[in-house]
């Protein structure tokens, strides 16, 4: 069968993201072509997709919620991409009438041809598309949008920038994206490869956070969040719909206490939503999964 995404499938059956195109940067100067400015911005995300909801996230940390708005995309997603449909926790989009985020970054870029991704950053006052990516997204969130709300805790604190840093890119290659390099490999050998590094790196956690409640200070910061949005989805899509089925992480007794005690704070609760992440990797993976059917289970005691 096709890969998943052609366009992002090597010779010998890895799956390569592709690279995010939107990177302009909000800025604290009160004359940058995109000035922090409250209520000029707009977040589109996925409830289902990891790297939307840690944007999401990060903007209820850091108190942005007055600031900076968001709508939610259907969890299903077609040939079409990501689209706004009527239902329960999403609806039209509120300020363009898109009927698919295409359309925004179809009126950044007229002559886009990559895949269409989640989170975005939309400038309302430009009608453009600010930024793409995540990571991006997640620190002009902590900083240059800080004073238009307000954090307990540093999530990017200057004095573990470094380590942080390495920490984090260790999670994203081998966790955060080696969970897709497992389930959307085309050939046993590129499926076989991820899942060890997988397995090895959820491992080093395990041990890791076996005596510390957080994984760099006294507590949780963005590298902690960025684990959790794949921790949180592990076990109800990724060990059986991506075949990452070694171990679940209520096998890891650390990282489940991790992800429990994270998932416990305060406004994190409201932005897991297993319906939507179900449905859209067991409906829209229809490669994977053809028959469509979402599973029942499992039960997660959170």
């Amino acid at each position: 069968m096709a890969p998943q995404f052609p366009d992002e499938h090597s010779d010998s059956g890895n799956f390569e993201r592709q690279e995010d195109d939107f990177r302009e940067a909000v800025s604290d100067s009160a004359d940058a072509k995109y000035s922090a400015e409250a209520g000029r911005y707009h977040l589109y995300v996925s409830l289902a997709c990891p790297w939307a909801h840690r944007s999401l996230i990060v903007r209820n940390l850091c108190a942005l919620q007055d600031a900076v708005s968001f709508s939610v995309v259907d969890p299903i997603r077609d040939d079409r991409g990501w689209a706004f449909r009527e239902g329960a926790g999403y609806g039209p989009d509120p300020f363009n009438g898109f009927q698919f985020l295409s359309e925004a970054y179809h009126a950044t870029d007229p002559d886009f041809q990559g895949r269409v991704t989640v989170p975005v950053l939309w400038d309302r006052k430009t009608s453009t598309i600010v930024n793409n990516s995540e990571d991006d997204i997640c620190e002009m969130f902590a900083t240059v949008f800080s004073p238009l709300g307000s954090a307990d805790s540093p999530l990017f604190p200057e004095s573990l920038h470094a380590e942080q840093e390495e920490l984090s890119e260790f999670i994203y290659e081998k966790i955060n994206n080696g969970v897709y390099r497992a389930g959307f490999a085309s050939k046993q050998d590129a499926y076989e490869k991820a899942v060890t590094q997988l397995f090895d790196a959820l491992d080093t956690l395990e041990k890791r956070v076996a005596t510390r409640e957080f994984l760099l200070a006294d507590h949780p910061v963005e590298t902690d969040w960025r684990l959790f949005c794949t921790l949180i989805r592990f076990d109800a899509v990724y060990h059986g719909h991506f075949k990452c089925n070694v171990r679940r992480i209520i096998d890891y007794p650390n990282l489940w206490r991790h992800t429990r005690t994270l998932y416990a704070l305060p406004g994190i609760a409201d932005t897991v939503n297993f319906d939507h992440i179900k449905r859209h990797y067991y409906v829209t993976h229809d490669d994977i999964n053809p028959t469509g059917i979402v599973p029942v289970g499992p039960h997660l005691d959170l």
